[in-house]
C-alpha cells in the first residue's frame, strides 16, 4: 500500500557541482486521509458483503419481504449494516432493539484491519498510547458520518433506522476495534513476543493485572453460557424441530435462517448467564426465567427460543449453573494476583473485589446490549435486567475474587524467597591481611621464665653495651596510645645486576 516517491532538491541542486540529488523514501500520507479511505474501505467492503446476503434472500423468499425492486433491497442491506453496529431502528408497530450481537463481528474484523493499515500507511504521530489514540479517532469520526448519511438515505415508511444511534454505535464500534488494530500494528514491529501479550503490556501494571483478571473472569461467563444454552438446546430437540417445521422455510430459507440463529448465540449465552447470576431474563412483558422459576406464556417461533425450559419449577439439573460465576471469580482473583502479587498481605481481596466489580460492569453493558423490544406491547420486554444482573455479578464475582486472591497471594508470597531486609546477615569473612606503610602492633603477651641471675662483676669492670638483656624476657618499649601505629621504614630498593 506504500507507494515510492523521488524528491529532487531543486534549491540544492547548483550548490554542488554534477546537479542536484535525488533520492527515494516511501510516501507517507496524512492521518487524517488515512482515516477516511480505510473507512471508506471498511464500509463499502462490510455492505458489499450484507447486500450479495440480501440478494440471495430476496431470490429465495417472497419478493416483498425484503424490498421491493433493487432499491428496496439496497436499502434493506443498508439496515442490515447497520443493524450489525447494533443501531436499531422503528417499524409500525413499535421498536426493535433485540439485536444480534454475533453479526457485529464482520464490521469489527474489518475494522480492526483497517485500524492496523492506518497506522503503517498513516503519519502517527508518538509511539504506543497516544498514537493509538490518533489512529483510532482518524477512523471512528469518518466513519460516523458515514453511518450518519446512510441512516438517513435508507429510511422508508416502514422501516426508519435511528440516525443519531448509529452516529454513536458506529464511533463507538470504529473506535475500540480500530484502536486494538492500531495497537497490534504499533507493537508487533517493535517485539518479538505475541501482539495480544504486548497490547496488555502498553497498560499501567495495576491495570494490567486488572485486565488480566476481569479477562479471565468473563471467559469462564461467557464460555459457560454458551455450554448452558447448548446443553438446554439438546435437551429441546424436538421443540427446535417443531419450529423449522412450523415456519417452513425449505432449504435456502432454512440455511439463512440458521445463520440468523448463529448470530443470535452471544445473545443466547449472556441471557445464560443472566440465568446463572440469580435474576433471570423476560420473553415478553410479566414473564421470568430465573432458578427461582420459569414463567413465561406465548413466544414467539424463533429457534433459539426452543431452549427455554417448560413452565413451572426450574429444572434440578440447572441449578448447577449457580457455581458458573463463584468459578468466574476464582479464576479473575487468581489472574489478578499472579499478574502483579500485592506485598501487603490485606490488599490481596481488595483487588480481587474490584476485578469482580469492573467484571459485574462489563455483565451488565453486555446484558443491556443483548436485549431489547421486539415491537411493541407484550414483546417490548425482552432480556435481562441490566442493572440486576450487574449487581449480582459483581457481588458473587468480587466475594469469590477477594477470598482467591487472598489464597494466591499468601501462596506466592510463602514461595518467594526472603527479601534482603528480613534475611539473616551473613557473618563477615576473615579478611587476608593487606601490607600497608602503616601497621598496628600489639603488645606481646608476657613470658613468665625462670631466669638465672649471673654474678656480680668485680668492681671496675664496665658491661658490654648500655643494658644487658636477659633472655627469654622481652625488650621494654615505651607504651603506645591506642589507635596509635607505628610506621614501617621502607628500606631503599636494592640495584639489580642487569
Amino acid at each position: 500500500m506504500s507507494d515510492v516517491r523521488a524528491r529532487v532538491s531543486g534549491a540544492d541542486a547548483g550548490d554542488e557541482p554534477g546537479g542536484g540529488e535525488v533520492s527515494a523514501e516511501p510516501a507517507v500520507r496524512p492521518l487524517a486521509v488515512s482515516g477516511i479511505v480505510a473507512a471508506v474501505w471498511c464500509a463499502g467492503l462490510g455492505l458489499t458483503t450484507l447486500t450479495t446476503v440480501t440478494l440471495i434472500g430476496w431470490i429465495a423468499a417472497p419478493r416483498t419481504a425484503l424490498g421491493t425492486g433493487l432499491p428496496g433491497v439496497f436499502r434493506t442491506a443498508v439496515n442490515f449494516w447497520l443493524v450489525s453496529h447494533h443501531a436499531g431502528f422503528s417499524v409500525p408497530h413499535g421498536r426493535v432493539g433485540l439485536l444480534p450481537l454475533g453479526l457485529t463481528v464482520l464490521p469489527g474484523a474489518l475494522l480492526f484491519r483497517g485500524g492496523g493499515w492506518i497506522t503503517r500507511t498513516g503519519r502517527v504521530r508518538g509511539r504506543y498510547r497516544i498514537g493509538v489514540v490518533h489512529a483510532a479517532l482518524a477512523l471512528a469520526v469518518p466513519y460516523a458520518v458515514l453511518a450518519f448519511l446512510l441512516a438517513l438515505l435508507a429510511r422508508s415508511t416502514v422501516v426508519s433506522p435511528s440516525a443519531w444511534q448509529a452516529l454513536l454505535a458506529c464511533f463507538l464500534l470504529a473506535l475500540v476495534a480500530g484502536g486494538l488494530g492500531a495497537a497490534r500494528a504499533l507493537v508487533a514491529s517493535t517485539t518479538k513476543r505475541s501482539p495480544w501479550v504486548a497490547i496488555f503490556m502498553l497498560l499501567p501494571h495495576r491495570a494490567r493485572s486488572l485486565a488480566a483478571g476481569v479477562t479471565g473472569a468473563m471467559t469462564v461467563l461467557i464460555a459457560s453460557g454458551l455450554l448452558i444454552f447448548l446443553v438446554s438446546l439438546l435437551f429441546h430437540i424436538s421443540e427446535l424441530t417443531h419450529i423449522y417445521g412450523m415456519l417452513g422455510t425449505g432449504i435456502v430459507g432454512g440455511i439463512l435462517l440458521t445463520i440468523v440463529a448463529i448470530t443470535y448465540l452471544p445473545n443466547a449465552a449472556i441471557w445464560a448467564v443472566s440465568y446463572a447470576v440469580g435474576p433471570g431474563f423476560a420473553v415478553g412483558a410479566g414473564t421470568s426465567v430465573a432458578p427461582s422459576g420459569v414463567f413465561v406464556g406465548m413466544i414467539p417461533s424463533f429457534p433459539p427460543l426452543a431452549a427455554l425450559p417448560s413452565p413451572g419449577p426450574a429444572p434440578l439439573v440447572s441449578l448447577l449453573a449457580l457455581a458458573v460465576p463463584f468459578a468466574a471469580g476464582v479464576a479473575g482473583g487468581v489472574l489478578t494476583v499472579r499478574s502483579l502479587p500485592s506485598a501487603v498481605g490485606e490488599a490481596a481481596p481488595l483487588w480481587g473485589f474490584v476485578c469482580g466489580v469492573l467484571t459485574g460492569g462489563v455483565v451488565a453493558f453486555l446484558a443491556a446490549l443483548s436485549g431489547g423490544p421486539v415491537g411493541g406491547h407484550r414483546m417490548a420486554v425482552m432480556g435481562p435486567s441490566a442493572w440486576q444482573v450487574g449487581l449480582m455479578a459483581a457481588l458473587e464475582v468480587g466475594v469469590s475474587a477477594a477470598i482467591a486472591a487472598w489464597a494466591a497471594n499468601w501462596h506466592l508470597l510463602r514461595r518467594m524467597p526472603p527479601a534482603e531486609d528480613d534475611a539473616p546477615a551473613p557473618e563477615p569473612a576473615a579478611e587476608p591481611a593487606k601490607v600497608s606503610d602503616k601497621v598496628q602492633f600489639e603488645d606481646p603477651e608476657p613470658v613468665l621464665a625462670t631466669v638465672e641471675v649471673p654474678p656480680p662483676l668485680p668492681d671496675g669492670v664496665t658491661p658490654i653495651g648500655e643494658r644487658q638483656r636477659l633472655p627469654g624476657v622481652p625488650r621494654p618499649r615505651k607504651e603506645a596510645e591506642p589507635g596509635s601505629v607505628s610506621p614501617i621504614r621502607k628500606r631503599p630498593p636494592r640495584d639489580r645486576p642487569r
